[in-house]
């Protein structure tokens, strides 16, 4: 019995050229205009063994945000201090380019991305966390993990931290110094201050001139440059640019003021989830 080979597409043969059919008519292979963003949708308050959780779809990727809070003793440099500790998983489930084993390079640079984001916007007062001056602090171990990577993962990793951190509720801590006695009250809680709401947006530039706003997976491959804004409000936090094709002056304009305006839609998105939540 013979059987028929599938017939290879242009879009696998040559994959450039399939795009650039598109992009001169000013729309994209999914149908998405050059500066339009895919769907967004925000789920919180779902790991009930987390001290906040968020899960987190753009497009299909999706990013599960679980955080879990222990107690430690601060560092003898910063007493008065505690620790929020961000790691980004990229297992071999969200896409055939990751491997079983250690960590990868992009996990690498996506957790050193996060942590650099939550101190320069400095959406949490690490003050905030400690307890006793330089006997007790909570740390925050932020784990996102990656179930489909589709492209733009660090505005989805970001989306679901944010809102993961505005349902962390930690237990009421009592400690005796003498003693070195520390007693938690797991039924009297207090909300985690939130003090800024970082939002990222990534842009892929193809060509070398043509910007892509939120870009999949297969997009950011085919990329001369790709470019991550962060803002928080109307205020630019970082600009994240593994080097790769120069922008002008007016394009970096344009992506800020486009990441400024999904900032507004993104944080509404969260407000809403969490009213979600509560009800």
């Amino acid at each position: 019995m013979s059987m028929e080979k599938e017939p290879v597409s242009g879009r696998t043969i040559h994959p450039v050229k399939y795009y650039r059919d598109f992009l001169a008519q000013n729309v994209r292979p999914d149908g998405r205009s050059l500066q339009t963003f895919r769907p967004v949708s925000i789920n919180v308050g779902s790991i009930k063994t987390a001290e906040g959780s968020a899960i987190v779809k753009i497009g299909n990727t999706t990013v599960v945000c679980g955080i879990k809070a222990e107690l430690a003793k601060p560092k003898a440099e910063e007493p008065n201090f505690g620790y929020l500790v961000p790691n980004v998983e990229l297992p071999p489930l969200c896409s055939p380019k990751f491997r079983p084993g250690p960590p990868s390079d992009q996990a690498q640079v996506s957790s050193n991305f996060i942590a650099e984001t939550l101190t320069n916007s400095r959406c949490i007062d690490l003050r905030d966390l400690c307890i006793v001056s330089e006997h007790l602090a909570w740390v925050l171990h932020c784990d996102l993990i990656c179930l489909d990577h589709d492209g733009s993962l660090l505005d989805a990793c970001v989306i679901a931290l944010v809102a993961a951190l505005r349902t962390v509720e930690l237990p009421h801590v009592l400690y005796d110094a003498e003693a070195e006695k520390t007693v938690v009250s797991a039924e009297k809680r207090s909300k985690l201050k939130v003090h800024s709401e970082p939002v990222a947006t990534t842009y892929t530039i193809f060509d070398d001139e043509i910007l892509l706003t939120d870009p999949t997976n297969e997009e950011e491959s085919l990329s001369s440059g790709i470019m991550t804004v962060v803002v928080q409000g109307d205020k630019l936090c970082s600009v994240h640019k593994p080097g790769g094709s120069p922008l002008t002056d007016a394009q970096l304009q344009e992506c800020i003021n486009g990441a400024m305006k999904r900032a507004e839609h993104i944080n509404k998105l969260i407000n809403t989830a969490l009213k979600s939540h509560e009800t």
